[in-house]
C-alpha cells in the first residue's frame, strides 16, 4: 500500500535535517514496528556520540544530519517486510517523497553499503551512521563480528556471492572502525558502555529541575 507523504509537517522541507520529533512522527506515519524503532534510536545514541566526539576533535560534521539519518535508516522497513523491495531503497524513496533532503535521502540509501568511502581524510555523516547500524544488532550494541555472524546467518543464504558480497562490506566496516576510533578517546570494545553514559547525560540535561516545575505550578 502506497504511504501518504507528509508535505508540510517540516518547515524547512528539502533544505535542512529534520526535527527528532518529525523524524519520530514520520517512524509512526509509516507504522515503524516496535523492535525496528527500538534498534533506530540506539542506532541515533551511537552516532550522535561519534560524532560529538570528533567534532570536538576538529571534523566538521552536521549532527543534526547524522540523528536524523540514524533515526530514519530503516524507515522503509516495515514496508519491505511486505513487499519484498531493498529497505534502503524504499527508505531512500520515502525520504525524498516527504520532501526531506537529498543528503538525507543518500544516508538511508547507503546505510546497508557504502559507497563512493575514503579510508583516509575527513568524514562525512553517512559513513558514521552506516558504522553505527552495524554495531548495533537488534536493540543491543555489538562488536561487528557478532554483526557479521548475524548477517551471514540471516541473509548470507550459502549463496557464494552473497556471502562475498557481505565478506567485502564487513571489511569496508572494520577499516572504518579503525579510522574512527583513531580519533575517540575510547575504544571500540568500550562503545556500550560510552553510549550508555552519554545517554543519560542527555536525559539529564533535558530533565525539568524542581524549580522550573514548581515556578509552573504556581503559574496554573
Amino acid at each position: 500500500m502506497k504511504q501518504t507523504a507528509i508535505m508540510d509537517s517540516h518547515p524547512t522541507a528539502g533544505k535542512t535535517a529534520p526535527s527528532r520529533d518529525f523524524c519520530l512522527q514520520l517512524m509512526a506515519r509509516y507504522g515503524m514496528l516496535p523492535n525496528i524503532r527500538a534498534h533506530s534510536l540506539l542506532v541515533a545514541d551511537i552516532a550522535e556520540l561519534i560524532t560529538s566526539r570528533l567534532i570536538q576533535t576538529g571534523f566538521d560534521l552536521t549532527p543534526e544530519l547524522v540523528v536524523a539519518g540514524a533515526l530514519l535508516h530503516d524507515i522503509g522497513k516495515t514496508a519491505c517486510l511486505h513487499n519484498g523491495r531493498d529497505h534502503a531503497r524504499e527508505g531512500h524513496d520515502i525520504c525524498l517523497a516527504n520532501d526531506l533532503p537529498v543528503a538525507l535521502a543518500t544516508i538511508v540509501a547507503e546505510h546497508v553499503v557504502l559507497r563512493d568511502h575514503s579510508p583516509e581524510g575527513t568524514f562525512t555523516e553517512k559513513e558514521i551512521v552506516y558504522y553505527a547500524d552495524k554495531r548495533v544488532n537488534h536493540d543491543q550494541v555489538v562488536d561487528l563480528g557478532d554483526r557479521l555472524a548475524y548477517i551471514l546467518g540471516r541473509y548470507g543464504r550459502n549463496n557464494p556471492q552473497l556471502l562475498e558480497a557481505i565478506d567485502r562490506n564487513f571489511q569496508l566496516c572494520l577499516a572504518l572502525e579503525k579510522k574512527i576510533f583513531s580519533h575517540l578517546p575510547f575504544q571500540p570494545e568500550e562503545l556500550a558502555a560510552q553510549v550508555t553514559l552519554f545517554a543519560a547525560q542527555k536525559t539529564t540535561r533535558t530533565k525539568p529541575t524542581n524549580i522550573s516545575l514548581a515556578i509552573d505550578s504556581t503559574s496554573c
